[in-house]
């Protein structure tokens, strides 16, 4: 029993850490890796590349809510395209 329930515990364990710690550097990774599989229009793939470049100042300029607000912009631009 014992074993069993050190077993649950370090699979829970891992599974807490498995997502990003940090919701902007979530999406700026997804933005990353969504923009090469995706098909854009020109004027939008500028965009998207525009707007995720902008996400990563203001996020390092610590206006991290800011920099949420772009990055999501941008993520919706690149899900719209694929639906």
């Amino acid at each position: 029993m014992k074993s069993l329930l050190a077993a649950l515990l370090l699979c829970s364990a891992s599974l807490a850490f498995a997502h990003c710690p940090n919701a902007v550097v979530c999406e700026m990774k997804a933005i990353d890796s969504s923009v090469g599989t995706v098909k854009l229009a020109d004027a939008q793939l500028e965009k998207v590349k525009t707007l995720r470049a902008e996400g990563e100042k203001l996020y390092n300029d610590g206006r991290e809510g800011e920099a949420l607000k772009l990055l999501r912009e941008a993520r919706k631009m690149i899900k719209d395209a694929s639906s």
